[in-house]
């Protein structure tokens, strides 16, 4: 009844297929073998680490404005993850009775009163001020109210509260998000240009669910590479601003079921974008996606990097995700594919963006085995590993390490001694350990990944994957991930 003429196996796709959801125990075991370092570069790393996190904190303690307050309202705290829903939901939402709704609910129940005079910031205890006077109004209802006045006071403050908040959120989703347009995107990183960064531009939105979804994306993408290429003006792949594509955007069935759909519709628009990039000489990067649609990506990528066309491009990138056990796996698939078509690759070395949903996924298909790593630690092991690997193959790939933690820096820098890679960082995700100013000598200028468009397509994961510790609610059985 159905048919799906998947390509023919190589050894090397095929060790991926069987890794899909390898044994944990033995796949780390794997990993420590890998990531084994001598004891002087671990002392050399721990210290390294002390003093990026030294600087860093030694930075947040003088910040002010919505640094400060992202700060004293983290995620570690009830408080936070609430403020970070309202961010993520509240601009998305188009009546202001619901909006009302959602201010009373995530507000009210907030112990702001903790977070008053805690920062040395005047915007930040004004918010805290703000949000204690707002829970208290939205905590009371008509059955406490008093006296008519008081009653005229909350129907009368709701539509105030309302625009507060609103401000409020679009402050913090500024943190986030560089420009409303690429445009404006490039122009606001003038400044950081200038301090030594460089940019790969991710563009915001969802998975498409219909054609005119994947056609307005591609749209965003072709008029994004123009935008980057021009301004970059000649600078080269590693030297000048990239961009990353998300192929569950620019089509509307990109699953395995429709693999020769994808490769019949997808893969020519896909070429073109390539071909532009490669006509200004700028990276792009093919994003990370779900776990299972990682060897439809790979069957893309092995298209495009043997298409005589591209030939001589050093801007195709492909992102990989450390918190899968098929990642050291793929990281050989695609050294190899460089090698047999003279090709160097960039390649993004993440930890990963999707664990929460991919633990809920196998649970729900009652699968004898998860995708992933269920301990961070295991993720770190199997990052640190993958680095090794991608550090050795010099000739064939450029790594692009994308970390916020200070430790896994301090091991990249002394495994890569001499060795060519830069570091990737998020716009609005915590304070960059490796700020041009601080980076080892000779090392390349750090990349930071930003984020253009418009707040209301802010997807979840924008902030960070919040609210984590709501999402998890959701896993029917939680793994124990220390």
């Amino acid at each position: 009844m159905f048919h799906f003429a998947f390509p023919a196996q190589t050894a090397l796709r095929q060790a991926i297929t069987d890794a899909y959801r390898r044994n944990e125990i033995e796949a780390v075991q794997d990993m420590l073998q890998r990531a084994q370092m001598s004891d002087e570069e671990r002392n050399a790393a721990s210290e390294l680490a002390r003093r990026l996190v030294t600087q860093v904190r030694a930075g947040r303690t003088k910040a002010g404005g919505v640094d400060a307050l992202m700060r004293e309202f983290s995620l570690s705290s009830e408080e936070g993850i609430a403020l970070m829903c309202l961010a993520e939901a509240l601009l998305r939402i188009p009546d202001n009775a619901t909006r009302d709704r959602l201010i009373a609910d995530k507000i009210s129940d907030g112990n702001w009163k903790s977070h008053l005079n805690n920062s040395p910031s005047l915007f930040v205890n004004a918010a805290a001020w703000g949000l204690l006077i707002t829970g208290k109004l939205t905590a009371t209802n008509d059955r406490q109210m008093s006296s008519a006045l008081s009653r005229l006071i909350s129907k009368g403050g709701a539509p105030l509260i309302r625009q507060g908040v609103n401000y409020a959120m679009r402050l913090l989703g500024k943190q986030f998000v560089t420009g409303q347009t690429i445009e404006e995107a490039l122009q606001n990183g003038k400044e950081r240009e200038k301090m030594g960064y460089r940019f790969s531009f991710d563009m915001l939105g969802e998975a498409a669910y219909t054609q005119a979804d994947a056609d307005r994306y591609y749209r965003d993408y072709v008029e994004a590479i123009h935008a980057i290429g021009k301004d970059a003006a000649g600078q080269g792949v590693y030297e000048g601003n990239g961009i990353s594509v998300k192929l569950s955007a620019i089509h509307p069935r990109y699953s395995r079921a429709q693999h020769g759909r994808v490769m019949g519709e997808l893969l020519p628009r896909l070429k073109e974008l390539f071909l532009l990039g490669k006509k200004y000489d700028i990276g792009i990067n093919i994003d990370a996606e779900e776990a299972n649609r990682l060897e439809l990506s790979l069957d893309l990528m092995e298209a495009l990097v043997s298409d005589p066309d591209l030939a001589g491009y050093k801007g195709i990138g492909f992102v990989v995700q450390a918190y899968q056990k098929r990642c050291p796996f793929v990281i050989d698939y695609l050294i190899d594919l460089a090698r047999r078509n003279n090709q160097k690759l960039m390649i993004r070395l993440v930890k990963g963006a999707y664990w929460d949903s991919e633990i809920k996924w196998a649970q729900v298909d009652g699968l004898n085995g998860y995708p992933t790593y269920t301990r961070k630690v295991h993720t770190d092991i199997s990052y640190l590993a993958c680095a090794r690997k991608l550090l050795s193959a010099q000739d064939a790939v450029f790594p692009q390490f994308a970390t916020h933690n200070a430790y896994t820096l301090g091991a990249i820098y002394q495994m890569g001694k001499g060795k060519d890679f830069e570091h990737q960082c998020l716009h609005g995700m915590g304070r960059n350990p490796v700020r041009p100013s601080r980076r080892p000598a000779k090392l390349r200028p750090p990349r930071a990944r930003v984020r253009p468009g418009r707040h209301t397509r802010n997807p979840a994961r924008l902030l960070g994957a919040p609210p984590v510790g709501k999402r998890r609610e959701l896993v029917f059985r939680q793994p124990n991930r220390r």
